[in-house]
């Protein structure tokens, strides 16, 4: 790679890796560690096609896929279950919000299907539209509309029916 892909590369890692670490945070309802590793994943796949990827004009959009088929991946392997520790670790962004919502929410998602829990945080976390989750899961539009009805509804089974409370907070 020359110095000058290699410098697009590197300030693109820097900008994207807070983001993308977040929604990797999300995705994995708050396992930290496992969050970092898929961003290492997605991050060193992305680079591995940097010089295709910064020609075809959306490389944010492409991490962002790349690293909701690395999540569902990690979840179809048997040894995805395991955990190191029961201590909840410390979650991303400080001290903003209300230390309990969040971890209600983040509980909640722990509670989904690894596929359930991926459409959710790209429809409603990522606020990408039905056709781009379809493509970053590689399923069917019908498939996301379905999934976002059935995981709306189990969460509202695990938060109760006034998710709006959530949402203002």
């Amino acid at each position: 790679m020359g110095q000058g892909r290699m410098a697009d590369y590197s300030e693109f890692a820097s900008a994207r890796a807070g983001y993308l670490y977040r929604s990797a945070c999300l995705l994995t309802a708050g396992d930290t560690h496992l969050a970092e590793d898929l961003v290492q994943e997605t991050l060193g796949r992305v680079y591995v096609r940097w010089g295709r990827i910064a020609r075809v004009g959306n490389p944010a959009g492409y991490a962002q896929t790349v690293l909701t088929r690395a999540f569902l991946a990690h979840q179809r392997r048997r040894s995805s279950t395991e955990r190191s520790t029961a201590v909840f670790p410390d979650l991303p962004g400080g001290g903003d919000g209300d230390p309990s919502l969040r971890l209600t929410l983040l509980d909640a998602l722990a509670r989904l299907p690894a596929k359930d829990r991926a459409v959710i945080v790209l429809r409603y976390w990522e606020d990408r539209s039905v056709e781009e989750t379809a493509d970053a899961m590689n399923v069917s539009s019908a498939a996301v509309r379905t999934r976002c009805v059935r995981a709306l509804a189990r969460l509202r089974e695990l938060l109760g029916e006034d998710l709006g409370e959530y949402a203002r907070s």
